[in-house]
């Protein structure tokens, strides 16, 4: 893949260029505020961006907000956040529409460099990449407290079978309910979750990662 790196610490950037290009991986750009980052997608057209959240001038939210701009400019360049924090506006609109080619994680929270890797190849591929915690944050914001505690018994037990990868007419076997009754409990977990607002397939995900998460 054609990775373009944006994160302002100098030593962080050139190990992230390292283990890229030791991966197999071209980096095309390397680049330390969001200004720079802009301008290297618009060259170079990369397959994925990695950028951290806060970079200069003000070190606060200039590199998700730039991330939310090349996924409007650039809908084919895929989006993997690294950073230390949750910036809660920026990241709910990043999570809000299609999530495929979408990721956020925290830098404390990623234990080993192939779990990184394996998130990189997972955004590349079109897929999502959660840190759990980054969702629960999310939705105890939008929720007022704990979202998965207003959820009943069967709602949870719902949303295990789905954590599971488990479609909805296995989840109606293996529960012995009718489909639609599994479609309506469904239905209640987004609206509990806060996840009405998520179009498609994103929705799912992100439930399930709130569910990890607890």
């Amino acid at each position: 893949m054609r990775v373009i790196l944006a994160e302002d610490s100098t030593l962080l950037r050139e190990g992230l260029v390292r283990l890229l290009l030791e991966e197999g991986h071209e980096v095309p750009a390397a680049v330390g505020d969001a200004t720079a980052l802009l301008a290297a997608v618009a060259e170079h057209r990369p397959d994925v961006v990695v950028a951290d959240v806060r970079m200069p001038p003000t070190h606060t939210d200039e590199g998700l907000r730039a991330a939310l701009d090349i996924r409007r400019r650039w809908p084919k360049t895929r989006v993997l956040v690294l950073s230390q924090y949750v910036e809660k506006r920026y990241a709910t609109e990043l999570m809000s529409g299609d999530v495929e080619g979408v990721g956020y994680l925290l830098k404390d929270r990623v234990a080993q460099v192939s779990d990184f890797l394996d998130a990189l190849d997972r955004v590349g591929a079109g897929g999502a990449a959660f840190d759990p915690e980054v969702v629960r944050q999310l939705l105890a914001r939008t929720s007022h407290g704990d979202p998965l505690a207003t959820l009943t018994p069967r709602e949870r037990d719902v949303l295990d079978h789905m954590a599971q990868g488990c479609t909805n007419a296995s989840v109606a076997a293996q529960l012995h309910v009718s489909q639609s009754a599994v479609e309506k409990h469904i239905n209640a977990i987004f609206e509990k979750l806060g996840l009405s607002h998520v179009t498609g397939y994103s929705r799912r995900v992100l439930a399930v990662l709130c569910y990890l998460g607890s």
